[in-house]
């Protein structure tokens, strides 16, 4: 392998070459690995390659060793520990060598590779001399850049392990990067790799901040280099406490009183933005922390306790200072800059609109005289930043606060829907969606209501990034005026929302919809245009009122006609591009689609051939791409609970496909999907199902056998057996012996660590298929009167109540499990009523277990049940 002249070919601007290279360097590693590492570590080391050449050897080792996909992972760490001793050591001499290389892009990637390295070896008890060997390294006083790329590897190698694994050696980690942040440190290279590193090690040096006289000096270090002349290094400063503020929020009284509200006021006012951005971050991550703090606060009160943490209210105290400045930064836009490009302006609006979340009221009296100066200022900068201000302040303060201003600032930020500015354009259409999600109680419909909806579909035909403003707010109002908010009787008791004669919203439907259907004839999706337009048509079909059902099937019909010609265009798609765009515009088809049949119900029946056959054409097109796949079957879902039994007719053209998806597990999300659409099918034929059940739950029991299978699908797999239980009654008699005994088996599925949250969510999730299961098989047998089939199986369904009831006792049952397992054991006493059941229902732990069920920690629902569960366990132990 000639390594220079590969990775000369990695660099080259010519596509083809570069792909050569890259594929043959990746056969190399694949082919022999200890040569090539050896070589490429080599390559690094050699202070006479050329910059450039050793930068790619580095990006080149330290690619073999790390990878975002996790097998990939697991392979990549198994290839080098099985690598000889010798060849290891040898490599990681030659990589530690070049971090004192006087070409720093060669050190700084050298120092990339030891992290890579030490994220394999330090978690298994390898390399424990790596942090020593750094230390040293950076205690060499002449040699600037060996201490640099040093700290750099620190830095590196904190940010990729786990805070556990350096913990021991935080201590001497800590007094380093330290070392190398103060103020006295000569070179501002080694002070910003310092203080980077100290950003990485921050999560891990908690012990250390614990202690006030560390704490107190590392705080000092930071504060001081917020003042260094070295831009680099100010801002790194600055980032350092942003996640000191995110970290360690209950240290930071003492701090915030002495300098850091001072320091971050001025780092707001300065003339670089990129300090003055990360000083506005600095108060966003305040207002991040105290509005979790009022949220634990809320909980505890619920509970008549104190909450652990204090909220020192850090925003409300500064609000009179920092809001002025954040205000004058919002006239900071750059009317050049990228949409999606984070910059002061930005950041300012984002941290305007969380202090409104934290102080509430008392934001509006500091925001609404920069409003009306500068609404209609002839600077298009002042009108952006009014209208933004005004945005960003609908949530926190009470309704009743903002209703007045809403209501005399409308319309005025309507009319700034046709100013000559496209950023005020784009940010009054945000305003606007923001109105009409936090505060639509404030649009009066027979004043705003028409101005409102005319400039918003206007906006339809402006630009993309507008249109897609446009599309949030008209789905807002669609689901603030349409028929769920209806859908209320005058004892405020929910009602049918289908059967809601009009909205306020209905004289206007037509052209809405008109409109979205045009702006999704765009031919492409920038700023997600398209598909945001697509989802307010969706949103718009499913709040329509009755007097709106007409349009709504015409809108039906002009999907379809797309679908179709969609399809018809299937076999003509070159490229990638062509098949993502094609894939995207089936989805956002199938989304209206949905909308369309779930709204219309059984009245879509006589286009039920049309809908069908466009969809089973959409599989067949499909076949290859999973998101397509998982579109259809979903709305093919839609289809089923709309037409009922009347879906048998497309069942046996449709089972094939569902058959493919239920065997495709590594497409594990569409087998889930097929999974469901087995209890939809069973749901829409009921006991006509039961011809269809062999294959269902032979297929059904495959995929819980199979190790291949994500076990996120298992649940549902275990739920739908209860599905298809209710559906065919004492059909499901002859499954019953090997469904009770899959239920048992899953049942003791069990976690042996206490802190392993993702085992427990597992198992929450696991338990509550098998209780969905049970109350299904339970009901199924007691229609088809076949009781005396289930008792056998009585006690294991007992078991399991217990086996959840001790759960609960140890915090690691969710609700939703407690609920269905009370469920469950009313379900099953109310079917034995004639004491059959006394002894197992009359053990102690049952009461323990029900009076927990009504105890105030649960929501009402569960209260409601588990005193339901009491009064039939009360019948069934006479």
């Amino acid at each position: 392998m000639d390594a220079n002249q590969l990775l000369t070919n990695t660099l080259s601007p010519d596509q083809a070459i570069r792909t050569d290279a890259e594929q043959k360097l990746e056969a190399a590693a694949r082919d022999s690995y200890p040569v090539y590492m050896s070589t490429l570590a080599a390559e690094l080391a050699n202070e006479s390659s050329p910059s450039h050449i050793r930068t790619a050897a580095g990006l080149a080792v330290k690619n073999a060793l790390t990878a975002r996909d996790q097998s990939r992972v697991e392979e990549y760490t198994a290839r080098w520990t099985l690598l000889p001793q010798g060849s290891r050591d040898d490599i990681k001499q030659k990589v530690l060598s070049t971090l004192g290389s006087q070409e720093h892009r060669a050190g700084t990637a050298a120092a990339q590779v030891v992290a890579a390295i030490a994220a394999i070896e330090l978690p298994v008890g390898l390399w424990n001399e790596l942090i020593s060997q750094l230390l040293s390294a950076m205690g060499d006083a002449n040699n600037m850049r060996l201490r640099q790329a040093a700290l750099q590897a620190i830095g590196f190698t904190c940010e990729g392990i786990s805070s556990d694994v350096l913990a021991a050696q935080s201590n001497e980690i800590l007094t380093a990067v330290i070392q190398g942040a103060r103020k006295e440190e000569p070179a501002p290279e080694v002070q910003l790799a310092a203080l980077q590193a100290l950003f990485n090690s921050l999560e891990f040096v908690r012990a250390n901040f614990e202690r006030e006289g560390e704490r107190n000096y590392i705080m000092q270090v930071v504060c001081e280099a917020t003042q260094s002349p070295n831009m680099p290094v100010k801002v790194a400063a600055y980032e350092c406490l942003v996640r000191i503020m995110q970290l360690y929020y209950d240290k930071m009284r003492f701090y915030m009183e002495q300098a850091l509200f001072g320091l971050t006021v001025l780092g707001m006012r300065d003339s670089e933005p990129k300090v003055a951005l990360q000083a506005v971050e600095f108060w966003s991550t305040v207002c991040d922390e105290e509005i979790e703090l009022a949220l634990e606060a809320e909980e505890a009160a619920e509970f008549g306790e104190e909450p652990e943490r204090v909220c020192y209210n850090f925003a409300r105290i500064a609000l009179p200072d920092i809001v002025p400045v954040l205000l004058e930064l919002l006239k900071t836009q750059d009317e050049d800059a990228d949409e999606d490009e984070w910059d002061v302006s930005k950041a300012a609006g984002t941290c305007v609109g969380l202090l409104a979340q934290v102080v509430g009221d008392d934001i509006v009296r500091l925001a609404v005289p920069f409003v009306e100066g500068n609404i209609k200022n002839p600077d298009w900068h002042a009108r952006e930043a009014a209208v933004m201000c005004f945005g960003s302040i609908m949530e926190g303060p009470d309704r009743k606060t903002l209703a007045p201003l809403v209501e005399s600032a409308l319309p005025i930020i309507i009319e700034m829907l046709r100013d000559q500015s496209i950023a005020v354009k784009d940010t009054a259409a945000w305003t606007l969606g923001r109105i009409s999600d936090l505060c639509c109680d404030s649009i009066k419909t027979d004043v705003h209501l028409p101005a409102l909806v005319q400039a918003l579909v206007l906006g339809l035909q402006d630009e993309p990034r507008i249109v897609t403003n446009c599309c949030w707010a008209i789905m807002n109002l669609s689901e603030q005026l349409g028929t769920n908010a209806a859908a209320y009787d005058n004892a405020g008791e929910p009602t049918d929302a289908s059967a809601v004669p009009t909205t306020p919203l209905s004289p206007f439907f037509e052209g809405i919809v008109s409109s979205l259907l045009q702006a999704t004839g765009r031919s492409s999706n920038e700023s997600n245009s398209r598909t945001s337009a697509y989802e307010a048509l969706a949103s718009s079909i499913t709040h329509c009122a009755a007097d709106c059902i007409q349009q709504a099937s015409g809108v039906l019909v002009q999907i379809l006609d797309r679908q179709q010609q969609l399809n018809e265009v299937a076999g003509q798609l070159v490229g990638v591009d062509d098949r993502n765009n094609w894939a995207e515009l089936q989805g956002n088809l199938c989304s209206v689609l949905m909308a369309c049949v779930r709204r219309l119900g059984r009245e879509t029946l006589p286009l039920g051939d049309r809908i069908m056959t466009n969809l089973l054409t959409l599989i067949q097109n499909g076949s290859k791409q999973p998101t397509v796949l998982e579109d259809a079957f979903f709305t093919v879902g839609a289809v089923i609970a709309a037409f009922e039994a009347d879906f048998e007719k497309y069942l046996g053209a449709f089972l094939p496909f569902m058959v493919e998806g239920l065997r495709n597990h590594e497409e594990y999300q569409l087998c889930s999907i097929s999974v469901g659409l087995i209890g939809d099918i069973c749901r829409a034929l009921g006991e006509n199902s039961a011809k269809y059940c062999d294959d269902f739950m032979n297929a059904l029991f495959a995929n819980l056998q199979s190790p291949q299978l994500n076990r996120s699908v298992k649940p549902p797999i275990l739920s739908c057996f209860g599905d298809i239980a209710m559906a065919i009654g004492a059909a499901f008699e002859k499954y019953l012996q090997m469904g009770m005994s899959v239920l048992q088996q899953a049942s003791l599925i069990q976690t042996v660590d206490p802190n392993d949250y993702d085992m427990i969510d597992y198992i929450n999730s696991l338990r509550e298929g098998i209780c969905e299961a049970y109350v299904g098989t339970v009901s199924g047998m007691r229609a088809g009167n076949r009781m005396e089939a289930l008792q056998p199986y009585v006690e294991g369904m007992y078991a399991f109540i217990g086996l959840v009831a001790h759960a609960q006792t140890q915090s690691q049952a969710s609700e939703p499990l407690i609920r269905g397992a009370l469920g469950l054991l009313g379900d099953i006493a109310s079917a034995y009523p004639n004491g059959e059941l006394k002894a197992l229902l009359s053990s102690s732990w049952i009461a323990e277990f029900v009076k927990a069920g009504r105890g105030r920690g649960n929501g009402s629902e569960t209260r409601k049940t588990a005193a339901w569960a009491r009064e039939m366990v009360k019948k069934a132990t006479k």
